[in-house]
């Protein structure tokens, strides 16, 4: 009776632990159906990948005129409120009628704009204000989902807004202006270089296009033909290289290729060298000459832009790994070495080629190494190109400055503080 008793009870208790088992696994599948319901994530099944997600085009807009770092870091800006850039280059007509005429053709522009790293595509021939019918482009065939422009106020000849209607449709986005540089403001340098070249005293008085370019004077100035030329601004920040910069260096094996210069008014001449210079290595390495060494060498009225703006130009470049800010004139041994260069390499184009015939020769040391190559430059334009395209219709180009000025003043004496950078 006791052995039998005993069975009963073990009997009892295995079907108590086996009811107790059951319950647990109907209450948890219960509390996951809870949270699954709940919208818990829930895995994929094998083999079945997610839907990436659309990418934000932004899309911006300009003249794109004798491009400096201004449009660069606008276009750095506008990349920073999406994932892709498009940007539109307005026609010379468009320009012509609505500014005055460009002193860079549309071809020009183009490679200019292309070559900036943080632009994805470019669109030709945009209308210089944003039309009903651009605007239904831009959204249904470029796929654009905000437009953007500078926190400077853009108006038409008529007066009117040219970004109202991406205001009114939602899709507008604002960026803030660079300070202290403008196409206006290098079209005034230019023409007051004219007046000081051309000026009897020249020899008696310090740069007057160097203390313009370098901000040495803080006011208005009669740029020669009558204009008041804004005087430069610009202040330069380690923050402003290092959001200009690439951030890496070369690799271990890497074939580095220098080529060095002025690099005064970046222009499509400098970005198809350095396309080029960039396709013969694995890292293209800049040297930007000082301003000391370029009035030295090319006369008291150069540069036009000072070291750190045209510093800034050429790491905007795509085609650019790292710069040299501030490079010696002759390439030593000891830089080679320092750097690990592979190739120095100099275009056919450009302002003096006599340093080959001296004996003060800069490229002499990687010369006598067998490192040095001239290479075919595809574009015959120059600085002094772009100073005589100036020069040869200074007139229009003072009318042009002198209705693009007032706004430029307007905008000063009405500017307060905009977040941003």
């Amino acid at each position: 009776m006791g052995l039998e008793n005993g069975s009963m009870e073990s009997l009892a208790s295995s079907r108590f632990a086996a009811a107790c088992v059951l319950g647990g696994l109907v209450l948890g599948a219960a509390v996951l159906a809870g949270k699954l319901s709940q919208g818990a994530p829930v895995l994929p099944p094998l083999g079945i990948r997610r839907r990436k997600k659309k990418p934000v085009r932004v899309y911006m807009d300009g003249c794109f005129d004798m491009m400096h770092y201004g449009h660069c870091n606008a276009l750095r800006q506008a990349r920073a409120l999406g994932d892709e850039l498009v940007v539109g280059v307005v026609s010379d007509d468009e320009i012509t009628a609505n500014k005055g005429p460009p002193v860079t053709p549309l071809h020009e522009r183009m490679i200019m704009v292309g070559a900036v790293k943080w632009v994805d595509e470019v669109i030709p021939n945009a209308p210089y204000a944003i039309t009903e019918e651009f605007m239904k482009k831009l959204f249904t065939e470029y796929n654009i989902d905000y437009i953007i422009h500078g926190d400077d106020p853009c108006l038409l000849p008529d007066g009117t807004d040219a970004y109202a209607l991406a205001k009114k449709a939602g899709r507008y986005k604002q960026i803030k202006r660079t300070e202290g540089v403008s196409s206006t403001d290098i079209v005034g340098r230019m023409l007051l270089c004219v007046r000081e070249r051309s000026s009897s005293d020249s020899h008696n008085h310090s740069s007057l296009q160097r203390q313009f370019s370098h901000g040495h004077s803080q006011k208005l100035d009669d740029g020669g033909f009558g204009s008041r030329t804004r005087i430069s601004h610009f202040l330069p920040t380690s923050r402003r290289i290092v959001q200009f910069s690439n951030g890496k260096g070369p690799g271990p094996d890497a074939r580095i290729v220098y080529i060095d210069g002025a690099f005064d008014l970046f222009h499509a001449g400098h970005v198809e060298i350095l396309r080029i210079a960039r396709e013969l290595g694995d890292f293209l390495l800049v040297g930007i000459h000082t301003d000391q060494t370029i009035s030295f060498t090319r006369g008291a009225h150069r540069p036009i832009m000072n070291l750190h703006e045209r510093s800034l130009s050429v790491l905007a470049c795509r085609y650019v790994d790292e710069v040299i800010i501030g490079a010696p004139w002759q390439v030593s041994k000891d830089m080679i070495t320092t750097f690990d260069i592979s190739m120095v390499v100099h275009g056919t184009i450009a302002e003096n080629m006599d340093f080959l015939k001296e004996k003060s020769n800069p490229y002499a040391v990687p010369m006598a190494m067998g490192i040095y190559w001239q290479i075919e430059s595809p574009l015959d334009i120059t600085t002094s190109t772009i100073i005589k395209r100036i020069v040869s219709n200074h007139e229009a180009y003072q009318k042009r400055n002198e209705k693009k000025e007032a706004g430029e003043r307007r905008y000063y004496e009405g500017k307060t503080y905009v977040s941003g950078d």
